[in-house]
């Protein structure tokens, strides 16, 4: 049954150095789903080791050159993160990503047409990132994003009141 999902996606920093969100956005928008969230930042470590938090388990060998690569280690230090919302949205984006190794993607997917494997480094600099699941997209989301980021609330959300200091425009 297909139902509205949301999904996270990361075009990571290889692909903004690389001028390629506009190509990026292009494809991703075949999909026909919406854009409920954008921004850009810079990866504090923090978040990266977050959103890296399983890689630190299932392969250590390759979590810090992964931290490194999203904090814009290699690159650029910014990434645009985006948030997706459609029918079936997580499979969507990821039929049109290609697999995570650009090498095993088929040359009309997004990491086949402009990832590849740094000879230098050894990292997969597969350009973006997508959510796996719609369990991991809540996560990563939520990760990435406050509630008041997003142009719709996807999540059960709460009001909280507390003081805060912030930077605002003089």
């Amino acid at each position: 049954m297909k139902k509205i999902q949301q999904t996270l996606v990361i075009i990571k920093p290889d692909g903004l150095i690389k001028s390629l969100t506009g190509n990026i956005l292009t494809a991703l928008s075949e999909t026909k789903l919406k854009i409920v969230g954008a921004k850009i930042l810079k990866v504090p470590k923090k978040l990266a080791e977050l959103h890296y938090g399983e890689l630190k388990y299932k392969k250590p060998e390759v979590f810090p050159s992964a931290i490194k690569y999203l904090m814009g280690g290699f690159h650029t230090n910014r990434v645009l993160a985006l948030v997706y919302q459609g029918l079936n949205a997580v499979n969507s984006i990821r039929k049109i990503c290609g697999p995570t190794n650009p090498e095993e993607a088929d040359p009309t997917t997004i990491r086949g047409r402009y990832g590849r494997i740094n000879s230098k480094t050894g990292v997969f600099e597969n350009v973006i990132h997508t959510s796996e699941s719609v369990e991991t997209a809540e996560n990563e989301i939520k990760l990435w994003f406050l509630p008041e980021e997003l142009c719709e609330r996807i999540f059960k959300t709460k009001k909280i009141i507390k003081t805060s200091e912030k930077f605002i425009w003089v």
